[in-house]
């Protein structure tokens, strides 16, 4: 194999989720591509890199600042949905059951691996709800009832069904709810835990979004775990 496509097998291969054969195949498939295609590929990645920022607000990523989510005048700033990376968000606004406000952690806490509360923005999340009301955001990261990721290790409902309209006691800009969607993966449910646990001082309302039966799942196939969840989040009718 000639050096140049060795190093781009390479490069290809450090991306996540791409082996070698992977990036082998896509090595070729670029090398076979006329000029023009790969000169529009490198553009698009020059410009990503060059153009895309954090929200300063959610977090997200953005082109201009603060994102277009956080300047909606339509989206219920009273709601704060907390996921762990943008492709979350992607996937839970796709659906367009949720209209509130977006908080982006990008990452999980992960004493394993050693991400910890200070890798995440978490400091953010606290600054943001803090700024309703008279909170030290300092204050509550150090505060003893929130437990050490270690600890926590121990150890993705949309939105809300109806709205009951504005409740005029509340400043406006104040956050009312924040709806804790990470994965129900062992790091996940120790990030929510440790999120529900700093928030909660504030006064702030937590909820975490549901875990179960997939739609148009099969009873007899799902685990005992997935089972547990759905009867332990089962619904009147």
């Amino acid at each position: 194999m000639a050096d140049p496509i060795r190093r781009l097998v390479q490069e290809l291969a450090r991306l996540p989720g791409i082996g070698e054969k992977t990036a082998t195949r896509l090595a070729f498939h670029l090398v076979r591509s006329n000029r023009q295609q790969v000169r529009d590929l490198v553009a698009a990645l020059l410009d990503v890199t060059d153009k895309i920022r954090l929200c300063s607000v959610c977090m997200n990523m953005t082109e201009v600042d603060p994102c277009s989510m956080c300047t909606d005048p339509q989206r219920d700033p009273e709601t704060i949905c907390v996921v762990a990376t943008p492709s979350d968000l992607l996937a839970i606004d796709r659906g367009g059951h949720f209209r509130g406000r977006y908080h982006v952690l990008h990452g999980l806490l992960s004493p394993l691996e050693g991400i910890g509360p200070d890798d995440l923005r978490l400091a953010e999340l606290v600054r943001r709800l803090g700024s309703s009301g008279p909170v030290d955001s300092a204050s509550v990261l150090s505060s003893p009832r929130a437990p050490s990721p270690r600890g926590a290790s121990g150890a993705s409902s949309p939105g809300r069904a109806q709205d009951p309209g504005p409740d005029r006691s509340v400043p406006s800009g104040s956050v009312r709810e924040v709806i804790i969607a990470t994965s129900p993966s062992v790091d996940g449910e120790a990030t929510a835990m440790y999120i529900a646990r700093m928030i909660k001082p504030l006064g702030i309302q937590v909820s975490r979004i549901a875990t179960g039966l997939p739609v148009g799942g099969e009873l007899e196939y799902s685990d005992q775990a997935t089972i547990a969840r759905a009867l332990a989040g089962r619904a009147t009718m």
